[in-house]
Formats: structure tokens, C-alpha cells, sequence
């Protein structure tokens, strides 16, 4: 057991060194020559230093733009020298702005071994490349929903790129992002370090410059050595603005080769301490200039008032909304305490009129007046809102009432045909209810006359023999004559009545 506990102390020993020793060191190191980025991209005859640029692609001092939003458009940049070393670090800010919901065509990064077209097939640049295309697809050419789109495709100079499908079948490796219409410029990251491709991507929706995502890495990649970096654009049937801002170039090497040697610790400390008295005699130099210039330093700090910085105008504007904020809320409240004003008034005014009412005495205008209770207590409201809606039901009622008579007296005229000018129909309804009254009357009438012709009872009261009580009767003929005009009476009423129903229905 101790022996293999021995030879496993071992192994791991080895294994460590071995992991240490393979461990490397990347230096890194800024390429001008192969880099631009503003201020002054562009010099005053329109060139880039160490860069050519052809097509419809224009510099000026802040950015180049590739391709301008027009349709057919194609533009590229190439360095003029080929790299010089084998790793690398490419980071490529730039903007894609159009104002269509869908943008055409795209940008592409560009490692060749020759330098492409400036009015190629492939974004800008020739097709048959020899090397790598990093491109940043913006047009759905196969109709599948998957652009923008940043790919890598590596070609080796026979291959011709499929427009068709995109380059699906080509390409090495991608990641599906959005790099259109982004409020701040979008930025890329790729690196092609020990065979290895890694592209990083920015969305340009922060100004955070760490804010960086992983798009893709691809590893066993086999580049040309000594190749061209170069940028290109083209535009189609839709159109954008391919705009590049910065391209900044970095050479990435190890501890063994010979741009990556280290600098011992002396020669740093050396190099730090000659930095840091250069610091020192700078600053000697200027205050003795102060001291030497008085006026020009006055003149200077005068000037400087009359400018701003950023950070002062963003306080300055802050300050100023600040400012217009409480003036507006001072406002404000001054109308609302004019409000409560004017209804503390009100309130007063009739807690007056209700004392005076109350109390039947004028009340003096400086005095001090209480607040009576509220002279409608909740019962009161519950029996008024009680009577309102006995009395809307009761109109209610009036009104189907109205309509029901109305619906009669329009009957009556329809089944008598109308009323005459000298009288009115008579309604049947009427006329029988009229025949059933006179047959009740005659009924009454024949009981009376058979009460009358019947003997009256041999006694009444006790034995006693009675007669005729000693009355007036009156005889059967003027009982009938009476009732007769009673009835005529009746009937003329109602013929009355129905011809002023007539009349009334006619005025509406």
C-alpha cells in the first residue's frame, strides 16, 4: 500500500508540472498599423493612414461608412500591409441604422490572404475568398426567420457563397443577434488565438464596454499566415447605413515568441521610476510656465468658464428641470389654497343664510358663526326617496292609464265608424252593460210590484190585527215614469260623454 500510495504522489507530482509547464502566458500588444478609430479617422484628402478603401464607401474623421442607405450599394476598407504575426484580437465597433423594419444586406469582417474587391459579390468583397469571413447578415435570403445573423465561413478559394440559403451550409459556426437600429453602437470581439475562433458580441444597448456575450467558438481552425484584415458592406433592394467607428487590431503572443518577451522586475522598476520623475519635471515645467505667463493663465481660466463639460451640462439641465418643478408645484399650490379659499367662503355664507333662517335673527358680518347640524338626518332621506318613487310610480300608472283610455276611445271610433258632426257612436260594450242595468232595474221593479199586490200578514206585533200602514204610496205608473226618465237621463249622460272622449281624441 505504501508503495502505490508512493507512485500515486508521483503521478500527481508529474501531472502538475506538466500542466504548469504548458501553461502560457499571453502578452498582448496594440497594432497601429492595422487599426483606425477617431478622432481625425480620416486625414484632410480623405485617406485613412494605413488603409485603402474603395467603392461606394466614405471617411471622415469619426467613422467610415461602407455602404450609404441606397439601394445597390457596395464598399470595402483593406489594410494595405499583410500581419505580421500569428494571433490576434480584432475588436470592430460600428452602427447598422435603416429606418425599414427589415435592413440589406449586411457587413462582413474579412481575414484573407489576398485583399478582396471593393464592389464584390460576397457583402462587398470577392467571392473565392482564401481565409475567413466573419459576417454580419442582416437579410433573410431563405425565408426561415433566423436574420440578423453573425456567422464565420472559412473558404479556401474554391467555394462560390450561397446567396440562397444564407450560407447555412457553409458556415462554421453562428449565433443568432439582433445589431440593427441599437441605441448606442454595437460592438465585436474576435479572436483567433492557438487555432482557436472566438467571436464575442455587444448589443449596443448599454455604453458598458465589459458587457460582452459569447457568440461562438470554434476550435481546429487553420488560418492562413500573413494574411489581409479588411471590412465590407453591401446593400440590395433594402437598404441601410453601415457605419464603422473604430477597428482596433491587437497581436496576442506567448511567452516563447519573440514579441511576447517579458521584461524582468528591474527593468519594470526601472522603467517606473523614470516614468514617475518625467511625471514630476512635467509638472515642474507647467508651474513655472504659470508662474512666467500670469496673463495667459487668467486668459485660459477665463475661456474655460465659457465653456462646459458634459457632466456640468447634465447638472446644469437637472437643475434647471428641478427648478421648473417647483415652480410648477408652487403654482399649484397656490391655486389650491385659492380653491379652499373661495370654499370656506361658500360655507360660510350658508351657515349664515341657515342660522338666519333658523334663528330669524340677521347675523352681524364679523361673527363668529357655529356649523348647525345637517337638518336632514337619514330617515328623512330614506322617506324622500321613498315618496319620489311612490310618486314615479304613481305617474307611471297615470301614463298607462292614459294610453289604455286612448287604446279604448280608438276602438270605439273604429267599430262606429267615427263620430258625426252632430253626435257621436255609441259603444256596444256601453249599450249592453246599459241593457243589463235597465233588466236588473225592471227585475227590482217586479219584486217591488209583487210585494205590493200580496196580502198583508193577519197580525203583526202580538195579535193585533193590523191594516194599511197610514202612508202616501205612490202608484205603479209614476214609479215606472220616474224610472224611465232616470234612465233617459242616464243614456243622454253617456252619449254626452262619449262625444267629448271624441272630440278630446280628435285635438291630439
Amino acid at each position: 500500500m505504501s508503495s502505490f500510495s508512493i507512485n500515486l504522489l508521483l503521478c500527481s507530482i508529474s501531472c502538475i508540472l506538466v500542466i504548469t509547464s504548458t501553461q502560457q502566458i499571453v502578452h498582448r500588444r496594440f497594432e497601429y498599423k492595422y487599426s483606425f478609430k477617431p478622432p481625425y479617422l480620416a486625414q484632410k484628402d480623405g485617406s485613412v493612414p494605413f488603409w485603402e478603401y474603395g467603392g461606394n464607401a466614405i471617411a471622415s474623421g469619426e467613422s467610415v461608412r461602407l455602404a450609404p442607405s441606397l439601394r445597390s450599394q457596395k464598399g470595402a476598407i483593406w489594410s494595405k500591409q499583410p500581419i505580421n504575426f500569428d494571433w490576434w484580437e480584432v475588436d470592430i465597433m460600428f452602427k447598422v441604422t435603416g429606418r425599414g423594419r427589415i435592413g440589406a444586406d449586411g457587413l462582413a469582417f474579412w481575414y484573407t490572404s489576398q485583399r478582396g474587391e471593393y464592389t464584390g459579390d460576397v457583402f462587398g468583397s470577392s467571392d473565392r475568398w482564401n481565409g475567413l469571413g466573419v459576417i454580419f447578415d442582416s437579410f433573410d435570403n431563405d425565408n426561415k426567420h433566423n436574420n440578423p445573423y453573425i456567422m464565420a465561413v472559412i473558404n479556401d478559394g474554391t467555394k462560390n457563397f450561397d446567396h440562397k440559403s444564407d450560407g447555412a451550409t457553409q458556415l462554421l459556426s453562428g449565433c443568432l443577434r439582433d445589431f440593427r437600429n441599437k441605441p448606442f453602437p454595437t460592438r465585436a470581439r474576435i479572436e483567433y488565438y492557438m487555432n482557436t475562433l472566438t467571436v464575442y458580441f455587444h448589443n449596443g444597448l448599454t455604453t458598458n464596454e465589459a458587457d460582452y456575450e459569447l457568440c461562438f467558438r470554434a476550435e481546429n481552425v487553420v488560418l492562413p499566415r500573413g494574411g489581409f484584415l479588411g471590412l465590407s458592406a453591401a446593400t440590395g433592394g433594402l437598404a441601410d447605413d453601415h457605419d464603422v467607428i473604430h477597428l482596433l487590431t491587437t497581436s496576442l503572443h506567448s511567452a516563447q515568441q519573440p514579441g511576447g518577451q517579458q521584461i524582468s522586475n528591474d527593468e519594470q522598476q526601472k522603467l517606473s521610476q523614470e516614468y514617475q520623475e518625467y511625471q514630476k519635471k512635467l509638472e515642474q515645467q507647467k508651474e513655472d510656465y504659470r508662474k512666467e505667463h500670469p496673463d495667459e493663465v487668467r486668459e485660459k481660466d477665463e475661456m474655460d468658464d465659457w465653456f462646459e463639460s458634459d457632466g456640468q451640462r447634465e447638472l446644469r439641465q437637472i437643475f434647471q428641470s428641478l427648478g421648473h418643478i417647483q415652480d410648477v408645484t408652487r403654482d399649484l399650490h397656490k391655486k389650491v389654497d385659492e380653491v379652499i379659499g373661495k370654499q370656506m367662503n361658500s360655507l360660510s355664507m350658508l351657515t349664515a343664510v341657515y342660522s338666519q333662517s333658523q334663528t330669524g335673527q340677521p347675523v352681524q358680518p364679523g361673527q363668529q358663526v357655529q356649523m348647525p347640524a345637517f337638518p336632514i338626518t337619514r330617515h328623512d332621506w330614506d322617506v324622500f326617496m321613498s315618496n319620489n318613487q311612490m310618486m314615479i310610480n304613481t305617474v307611471s300608472e297615470l301614463k298607462a292609464f292614459t294610453l289604455e283610455i286612448a287604446r279604448k276611445t280608438d276602438a270605439a271610433l273604429s267599430a262606429g265608424g267615427g263620430a258625426g258632426a252632430g253626435g257621436a257612436a255609441v259603444n256596444p260594450q256601453f249599450l249592453s252593460e246599459l241593457r243589463d242595468n235597465v233588466n236588473q232595474v225592471k227585475q227590482t221593479l217586479a219584486g217591488v210590484a209583487q210585494r205590493v199586490s200580496a196580502p198583508a200578514p193577519a197580525a203583526l206585533g202580538g195579535g193585533a190585527g193590523g191594516a194599511c200602514p197610514s202612508v202616501s204610496c205612490v202608484s205603479t205608473g209614476v214609479l215606472l215614469m220616474v224610472v224611465s226618465a232616470q234612465l233617459a237621463l242616464m243614456l243622454l249622460y253617456a252619449l254626452y260623454k262619449e262625444k267629448k272622449e271624441a272630440q278630446a281624441k280628435k285635438f291630439f
